[in-house]
């Protein structure tokens, strides 16, 4: 690679950290902290709380990416214009190439790198962090942190506790459940604790009311009482597979048995030309921003800023990706839009980019044969000066 080339490339790649780092970093804590409620629900401790955010990482990586390849190449390439770097390079006679080959190189580098997180890294992360939340909200007693509040455990179902004593000993126990429509469960018990296999609550000394539609409250005390645990803490103790938590291979090859698959085959279809487009709107996303910002204009130009005109078309295109996605589940046909959006304007920006290039060749020629023309008319003129010289002297 030609020192020129190393020069635009370092520039180019300087900027886009610059604009990577500080956005992924606001997105990274805001989807942190709406997470938050796992130290806050489960007692968790900080360690953990900071290895899920770890896990959130990788999976906005690629989104930001295609965003901050378009700052940081027109930023650069406007500013080279500014410094009037760019008309320096064409006045010097400067293949295209020199531009081109650095940023679209660097540009084909970072969208391999969205192949590999998207198909590789994501699924790996967004399996663990959510088998992590589903164990630590597995046991019932993690989701009552708080003393002398009420914690809502699962839709219908509220738990509080007035006191907490070693051994897992409740004291000072209320649950209200209004999981069945047909009547509601209010349960007080003295004391209680819940077994060592968490699978039943054990109420001493209370009373439990039940309560009907348009019949009577009916109350019954109890010296002991086991309130069923094991269908909450077997389903929040699973964590459900999405199509995202999926490997590659398993979307190419789905499993024909698998309960998720059969319930919505069609978030499995989305999901796998999903991953197989995505990777291409970097590449993509460069070719617009050279489009843009590739060549040298005068400062007297007066137009859009060209990092504001390329955020705004690659704006466009990442949403009719999600679009396309997002109808693929329940129509195939849009599969054909999720490809053509990367595919299409990609080829569009190319054939931009070669007519540009057709165009300096043609004004280079065209100012070769100006100079020429120039020069055999200055030519003539002398000889005819010369000539005119000698006939006066005669």
């Amino acid at each position: 690679m030609k020192l020129l080339e190393k020069y635009i490339l370092r520039r180019v790649a300087q900027m886009f950290l610059t604009a990577l780092l500080p956005v992924l970093a606001i997105i990274w804590t805001t989807q942190v902290l709406a997470r938050i409620n796992l130290v806050t629900d489960t007692g968790q401790s900080i360690g953990a709380f900071a290895q899920l955010a770890t896990l959130i990482l990788p999976t906005i990586i690629p989104v930001v990416m295609p965003f901050a390849l378009v700052i940081g190449i027109t930023q650069s390439l406007t500013a080279m214009n500014n410094d009037s770097e760019l008309p320096v390079i064409d006045a010097a006679g400067a293949s295209r190439s020199v531009i081109l080959r650095p940023i679209l190189l660097f540009a084909l580098a970072i969208s391999l790198v969205t192949l590999y997180i998207t198909n590789d890294v994501q699924p790996k992360v967004k399996a663990a962090a959510r088998d992590m939340i589903a164990n630590a909200y597995a046991d019932l007693l993690s989701t009552v942190i708080e003393e002398k509040t009420f914690r809502k455990v699962e839709d219908g179902l509220y738990v509080q506790i007035s006191q907490r004593l070693a051994g897992r000993v409740l004291k000072g126990l209320f649950v209200a459940d209004y999981r069945d429509p047909n009547y509601t469960l209010i349960y007080y018990a003295r004391e209680g604790a819940v077994d060592k296999t968490g699978t039943a609550l054990i109420m001493h000394d209370g009373e439990v009311q039940r309560k009907a539609p348009g019949e009577n409250v009916s109350i019954v005390h109890f010296d002991s009482y086991a309130f069923d645990l094991s269908d909450l803490t077997e389903a929040r103790g699973k964590a459900s597979m999405r199509p995202s938590d999926r490997s590659l291979s398993f979307l190419l090859n789905p499993d024909k048995n698998d309960p998720d698959y059969q319930a919505r085959p069609g978030a499995y279809t989305a999901e796998l030309h999903k991953r197989m487009t995505e990777w291409l709107l970097p590449f993509t996303f460069a070719l617009i921003s050279l489009v843009i910002a590739g060549d040298a204009k005068s400062h007297r130009e007066a137009r859009l800023h060209p990092m504001v005109s390329a955020l705004v078309i690659a704006l466009l295109l990442r949403w009719l990706a999600f679009y396309a996605a997002n109808k693929v589940e329940n129509n195939s046909a849009y599969v054909y839009l999720m490809y053509a959006t990367p595919l299409l304007s990609g080829a569009i920006a190319a054939v931009m980019l070669f007519r540009q290039k057709q165009a300096r060749r043609r004004s280079k020629l065209q100012h070769a044969l100006d100079t020429v023309l120039a020069s055999i008319q200055a030519r003539i003129a002398d000889l005819r000066g010369k000539g005119s010289g000698h006939g006066g002297g005669a």
